[in-house]
This record gives C-alpha cells, structure tokens and sequence, in this order.
C-alpha cells in the first residue's frame, strides 16, 4: 500500500517500559483506515505541552564536548530514521517509531526556565547546547518560537552557546544569531550525514535537501556566524562516500569546522533504522548493515564510552582517517582540536531589556 506524500501509518515497535503492545492487521489495499480490519491509522501530528519545572538538561558524558543542553521539544517531526533520541519516548509513555515522529512534547516555559537558571547563583556561566537530543528548529518551532526566545536570553546573558540543527528555519534568527556572534561563543553546526538526495530522503523524510542544508551554512556564514558542517551519523556503507562531497561543499559555502559521529543505533533504533533501510534501500542495507557491524564488534551498537561514537576496528579507524585527511586538506577544523568556549557571562542590570532587540 501506498500513502499520499507526507503520510505515514503508526508504527512501533514494542515499547520496554510498557506492559502492552499494539500490533495493527494489515491493510487493504489503498486504504488509509483508523485501525480494526482496515489496518494502522495514519499517523497525525499531536502536540503535548510539558509543565516541567526545569530546563537545562546535564550530562557528564566524556563522549560529549558540553555539559549543558536544552531541548525545548521532545520528539522529531523530521522523522530520521538513524535519530539516537528515539528510546527516550518510551521512557514518556509513547513508542520510538512514529509516535516519536508524530508526538511531539514542547517545552513552552523553556525561555522563562533558562532566565530563572541564568539568575541562579551557582549558574557560572557554562556552554549549553541547542539541542543535546532532538532538532530545535524543527517545523513547530516556526511557530512557537522557543529557541529562538532562548538564544535571545543567552545573548542577554552573554552565555556561550553552540546550536545543532538540519533545518533552514535557523535562517529566521540571523538577527538573534549575529547578537550572540557579537557578545559571546557561538558556533553552529548543520548536519548532513548524506549528499544524495535520494538516500538522504529515504532515511530523514521531512528535512530540506542537503542542498538546502548547504545554502543555510552560506547564509549564516554570511551573517558573521561561524558556522560548521556535522557529517553525523556516518552511516557505514552509505555516507562514507559521501563524505567528502559534503565537506567540500560546506567549506565552499562558508563552514569552518566539520565534526563526524559513527552511526549509533541503541535499543529501537536498531530496529527501526534496518527496517526503514531495507524497505527503502533494498540493494544497500546488507552492506550497510554489515559495515556497522564490522565498526561495533560484531553488533549493531556498543553503548560504551569511547566505543559508542567513533567505533573501532580497521573500518571506523579507516574512516575517521578519512575525514581528518579531508578537513586536512579543505582547511577544516574538527572537533577534536576545537578550543573551548571564551567565558563571557554576566547578568544585566535590569533583566529583559534586550529581549526588545528580537521581538517578532
């Protein structure tokens, strides 16, 4: 069966903090139903306010280059099929197929959170990152505006930030963007794990072409924003080559620095990623498969420190060889020599008066 562009039917696999699953019949033939004999639902778009008290997410992760995060959605409506963020919807109740799609948790008090935190006296000042798990400017931000009120009040304070994203919608907040450039640490990176526009489709079906990606970085980069490329996840037998198409395609447009992260697939995500792949990409998931495995011992992921996001064995150490030698030689950065953000907070005198500044 078939659906309409931009459709998709519920799909996820059993949940492990739950007691039940749902698993729904097949459907006929050219039917979109709503469960029973006639198959899964279409999976909608459902928007959850969450009421929590506090924003700033901390990790002492020695994989990680940050401490601090903010996720002001929880879910995706980008829906990559590789998303590591997936498992962390079950923990919520939903599953980490398309209710992690299409059950999108938003965080409306994140900005007035972040200003409490700001205010705190043990807060000094550290980088937090936009965002540690799911994309910040996915399409709900277009109109809730939280990360966007959130760098805001990190330009107001002075706080060094870093933002992650595959979305041109960061295009929007040149203005909050070139504020915080000015006052403080920014740095931005655009992933684009893949350069063919099929493939890349196949595993994240709602983000713009990496063509698009790639006129974002040129637009921030002309904005006085540094700006970098994530060729993340490297998918094994698929992005590695690539790879090289993407870095020199942001380094053209302006980017600075590159970084790359091994394909990671914990809990679902294993499951769902191979499923997605080989309905999609029939010819190439044996091979992909197998070049993860060759990378994580023989699984398809290895949760340790230092294991989980480069790999190991002569396959990932070939191919982070590879894109060292590549950011080498088109004069890219990568994360590994990046130096640590300037300390540049301070509180204002009188709280809220720049927030003006960005008003929409």
């Amino acid at each position: 069966m078939s659906l309409p562009p931009g459709l998709r039917l519920v799909e996820n696999p059993p949940n492990p903090w739950s007691s039940t699953a749902v698993e729904y019949l097949d459907a006929e033939p050219g039917r979109y139903g709503e469960g029973g004999d006639e198959g899964a639902p279409v999976a909608r778009l459902e928007v959850i306010e969450d009421a929590t008290r506090s924003i700033l997410a901390e990790n002492d992760s020695p994989d990680l280059g940050f401490r601090f995060s903010v996720n002001p959605y929880r879910g995706c409506f980008h829906a990559c099929a590789y998303c590591y963020a997936r498992p962390d919807h079950e923990r919520l109740g939903f599953g980490a197929g398309t209710d992690f799609d299409r059950k999108i948790v938003v965080k409306p008090r994140a900005p007035e959170l972040l200003r409490e935190a700001f205010e705190k006296p043990s807060w000094r000042g550290d980088l937090i990152v936009f965002s540690g798990d799911t994309d910040c400017y996915q399409p709900l931000e277009a109109s809730y505006e939280l990360t966007r009120r959130c760098l805001a009040i990190c330009a107001e304070y002075q706080n060094p930030c870093g933002v992650i994203t595959k979305s041109p919608l960061i295009e929007r907040d040149l203005d909050v963007l070139s504020e915080l450039s000015r006052v403080t640490s920014l740095r931005v990176t655009v992933s684009i794990p893949l350069w063919n526009r099929d493939k890349a489709r196949a595993l994240e079906p709602f983000v713009a072409t990496p063509e698009r990606r790639v006129r974002t970085i040129e637009r921030l980069a002309a904005a006085g924003v540094r700006v970098g490329v994530n060729v993340a996840p490297l998918i094994p037998g698929l992005g590695d080559e690539d790879m090289p198409l993407v870095l020199r395609a942001a380094r053209d447009a302006g980017a600075t620095h590159a970084g790359s992260v091994m394909l990671r697939l914990p809990g679902a995500v294993a499951t769902i990623f191979a499923e997605r792949l080989t309905r999609a990409l029939p010819l190439r998931a044996k091979k992909v498969l197998a070049r993860v495995r060759e990378g994580r011992g023989g699984k398809l992921y290895d949760a340790r420190f230092g294991e989980r996001q480069r790999g190991r064995g002569p396959y990932a150490e070939a191919t982070r060889a590879l894109f060292e030698a590549e950011c080498r030689r088109l004069g890219l950065r990568f994360d590994d020599d990046f130096d640590p953000p300037v300390a540049t907070f301070r509180r204002p005198s009188r709280p809220g008066s720049q927030l003006a500044l960005f008003s929409t």
